[in-house]
């Protein structure tokens, strides 16, 4: 702010201390929703855990079940459900999950599903085809969620579609958020043994599912999907605030280190104007000697 006066001084400490009011409140408001999401997606963790091992052992476990979104078919048509933001100041948070995206796309103009504004935005910019859109992640409730799985899955049972993937950001911590990419359809898990698995066997301790495993997986996996699919939009909600707050609580930071760089600058601007007055008074007085 060299030779700038100290009114353009002023000027701009008002301007950032505006800013620095906003950022601050954007801050706190994150750090609250955040809070409660955190508290959501963690609560909602086991139930979804123990519908991914239910089916996991159903599907890995059971002889001769069938069901068609077990089977693997030729990948002609792809589909993503991908969940971003609702705005923006939350530091790469949008950017990471889109590039994301586009670093597994083939480059054929998938068939998109977007939740969250800028997700909708940013696939409708490019011309792909979105099959469903909620345009808010906040309001995003299981109702809606189940509608989108309930989508994806008669159009792969149409086969118009032959792989989905559910693209989210996973809450690890409040300082930490990953995104992740996870195939949802068709189902695909490796079979896992240990050594208690093999000493059941070896016993005959199974799981016996009634009227019969394969009635069982067929009841599951809608709900199953459909969990994917709110557990992915909550842990999302989660890390965008998450990251919103550790944005904003930068922009403040930042704010505080502009502030103090200008008030030396004021300090040292008043300070030469001061000076150049009594040089000045000083300079008159002898003149009139």
């Amino acid at each position: 702010m060299a030779g700038a006066g100290i009114k353009e001084i002023k000027t701009r400490i008002n301007s950032v201390n505006s800013t620095k009011q906003v950022t601050k409140a954007m801050e706190l408001v994150a750090s609250s929703k955040m809070r409660k999401a955190k508290d959501r997606a963690l609560a909602a963790r086991p139930y979804f855990g123990t519908m991914y091992d239910t089916v996991k052992d159903i599907a890995t476990n059971t002889r001769g079940v069938r069901n068609v979104f077990l089977k693997q078919r030729e990948v002609k048509n792809k589909c993503y459900i991908v969940v971003a933001g609702d705005r923006g100041l939350a530091g790469g948070y949008n950017s990471n999950i889109l590039k994301l995206t586009l670093s597994h796309m083939d480059g054929k103009k998938e068939k998109v599903m977007t939740i969250g504004k800028k997700s909708t935005e940013f696939f409708q910019k490019r011309g792909y085809d979105i099959l469903k859109s909620a345009e808010s992640v906040e309001k995003c409730d299981y109702d809606e969620t189940l509608a989108f799985a309930q989508e994806a899955m008669d159009l792969y049972k149409k086969g118009e579609i032959d792989e989905v993937y559910m693209v989210y950001t996973e809450f690890v911590s409040p300082l930490t958020q990953s995104p992740k990419l996870l195939k949802v359809l068709p189902l695909a898990f490796e079979k896992e043994e240990n050594k208690e698995t093999k000493e059941q066997v070896a016993k005959g301790a199974r799981v016996q599912y009634l009227p019969s495993a394969e009635v069982v997986l067929g009841h599951i996996i809608p709900k199953y999907v459909s969990g994917i699919v709110y557990d992915g939009v909550i842990e999302s909600f989660a890390s965008e605030q998450a990251a919103r707050r550790t944005a904003m609580s930068s922009a403040t930071d930042n704010a505080d280190e502009m502030l103090s760089n200008l008030e030396l600058s004021y300090n040292r601007a008043r300070q030469s104007a001061v000076t150049q007055e009594i040089t000045e008074i000083v300079g008159g007085v002898e003149a009139l000697k």
